[in-house]
């Protein structure tokens, strides 16, 4: 992100900003380092018993952050916000992720790895998930697919989006991957691009089986179903699993 970010080294008190970015940290064996994480910082089950929960990803305790005395925050672009990102690092080391698809996600990776002090983990962590992205057969056929992530309004992962390229390299095309960002959707737009598949994300909207009647009705011949939405966009380590997962998905 073009910023200058000095950290002691190799930093002893972490704050992760980033649920992808804490479940990296303990990967690497950085657990007892990390003193602070969101209260979506899901994975491993002990990261928000073992450090200090300092909010959510879009607003941040300040006070609580201050008192952990960090000497690395790791925040990103998208799930923080700038103005509260601004603030913090005005008194502590900040380093941002910026990630849009799968070679900049690995790119961080060995990066976190270089800055804690564990590049041959993270570069080893990286080479794999890479190899199990490069296995990945791609289909005989492209099939259309709309992915949503909320609800009542509709939003949908179009264009740009760390999503779509995992939508791509899992073999769907886009319906509306001409879009960018996350853009709200009617109804009526979603039964004119008549996707394939329709893919209800389980987080950050929890989807789930009780949803798929209302979108059957739009798009009747579609395929509709919940998807593990941390396999599509957790950018970390979880990527592990990711390939496999999207195997089975097309396989279904």
């Amino acid at each position: 992100m073009n910023r200058r970010v000095a950290v002691p080294f190799p930093p002893q008190r972490i704050v992760s900003l980033v649920p992808s970015q804490t479940e990296l940290l303990f990967d690497l064996g950085l657990g007892d380092r990390v003193v602070g994480v969101t209260k979506f910082c899901l994975h491993p089950t002990e990261a928000r018993t073992q450090a200090k929960v300092i909010g959510g990803t879009k607003n941040f305790h300040f006070e609580a952050i201050a008192a952990l005395n960090p000497d690395l925050i790791l925040g990103n672009k998208e799930e923080n916000y700038q103005e509260g990102i601004e603030q913090l690092a005005a008194r502590h080391p900040v380093w941002m992720s910026d990630i849009s698809n799968l070679p900049e996600a690995l790119d961080m990776i060995r990066r976190v790895g270089l800055l804690t002090s564990r590049p041959e983990a993270a570069a080893n962590l990286a080479v794999s998930i890479n190899a199990s992205f490069e296995a990945l057969t791609p289909p005989a056929t492209t099939e259309t697919a709309a992915y949503f992530i909320w609800r009542a309004p509709y939003m949908v992962a179009a264009g740009g989006t760390f999503i779509n390229d995992l939508l791509q390299r899992a073999g769907y095309e886009n319906v509306f991957g001409h879009a960018t960002r996350y853009p709200e959707v009617s109804a009526e737009a979603l039964r004119e691009a008549a996707p394939q598949h329709v893919l209800l994300s389980s987080e950050p909207y929890p989807f789930s089986e009780k949803h798929l009647s209302e979108f059957k009705a739009i798009c009747p011949t579609a395929n509709v179903r919940v998807v593990d939405g941390e396999l599509f966009s957790w950018y970390g380590s979880r990527l592990q699993h990711s390939a496999a997962y999207f195997r089975q998905l097309r396989a279904q």
